[in-house]
């Protein structure tokens, strides 16, 4: 039964049949020629906010980080040899690659990309691995005793690197390998930073205790629930960890400079400053090495990021139970 509020004059067609109520959409059945009722939570002024903060606000975001990589580019396809804008240009006034053709002439660029690539591959694994067995190790401390361990971190984490350059230096010098790739791979061995392992600790915390205590009874030891059960479920902080990682061992440049001597060993962060020494007005040359620096962190990122969106949690984890 409809009730009407007082006043309200039915005409004939309103009497005729009964109306739906408000915000419900009436079904396929329902007679033709009703109005159809709209969802209150779907339109009003909740709309203009929820778009904003969906599609404005990430779209300025990410022109502010992508302005300076857009500036970089422009500036680097700027004609050889001239000098740095007066105002910011979005678009090179005379186009031209020349500054990235003359990069291999003034430097050895592919001997130092090289170099700068095999450090990448072996410090991002084993970072990778060292970070994720230390975190992996937290998890399975008593919950104080993973508190304490955690403070101790954080502690570590706020001691300034240039506090420990001189220390780190004289240990290398009496161990023989100053000038060698052996300094600059030694911080993967600690877990490149406290931040990673504390990151891998955190991810490891969602692991079910049901889970490692399966795994436990089924006899399995605890690198092979760390390999086969627990690293597949954190996927996500794997692939942050690699990232960061990369980040940091590719655009190097203090320990090359410490440790580093012989020119056919400098990484390409080092090679890029001995350049902006060698010619340091030709600003579209200096740009065009740092576009090259900045391409392969940029490829990392967005193939971390298609692995991510593209990732099944479960699919490692099952895998991993069948072999």
């Amino acid at each position: 039964m409809t009730c009407w509020p007082p006043g309200h004059r039915l005409s004939r067609t309103t009497a005729s049949r009964p109306q739906p109520a408000r915000g419900v959409r009436p079904g396929r059945g329902a007679p033709t020629g009703w109005r159809e009722g709209r969802d209150v939570r779907s339109s009003g002024p909740t709309a203009i906010p929820r778009f904003i903060g969906r599609f404005v606000l990430p779209a300025l975001f990410a022109a502010l980080f992508a302005a300076p990589l857009w500036f970089m580019v422009v500036g680097s396809l700027r004609p050889a040899g001239w000098p740095p804008p007066r105002t910011l240009e979005l678009l090179p006034p005379e186009p031209s690659v020349a500054a990235y053709a003359r990069l291999p002439e003034l430097i050895p660029l592919f001997r130092y990309l090289a170099n700068s690539a095999m450090v990448v591959a072996v410090a991002v694994p084993v970072t990778v691995v060292v970070a994720s067995l230390t975190g992996f190790g937290l998890r399975l401390l008593t919950p104080a005793a993973r508190r304490r361990a955690v403070l101790g971190l954080l502690a570590v984490l706020l001691v300034p690197v240039t506090a420990v350059w001189a220390t780190r230096f004289e240990l290398f010098r009496l161990a023989g390998v100053v000038d060698t790739y052996v300094p600059l791979l030694a911080p993967a061995l600690l877990a490149g930073s406290p931040f990673l392992v504390l990151l891998y600790t955190w991810a490891f915390g969602g692991v079910p205790d049901s889970q490692l205590g399966a795994a436990r009874l089924e006899g399995a030891g605890w690198l092979t629930i760390w390999r086969r059960v627990a690293l597949p479920q954190v996927r996500p902080a794997t692939l942050a960890v690699a990232v960061l990682a990369f980040t940091f061992h590719w655009s190097n440049l203090i320990d090359p400079l410490l440790y580093l001597h012989s020119g056919d060993r400098y990484t390409y962060p080092l090679g890029l400053q001995f350049l902006r020494l060698l010619n340091p007005t030709d600003w579209p040359l200096l740009m065009a090495g740092c576009v090259v620096a900045t391409v392969p962190c940029v490829v990392v990122f967005l193939l971390a990021q298609r692995i991510l969106l593209n990732d099944d949690p479960l699919a490692a984890l099952r895998s991993g139970g069948r072999r």
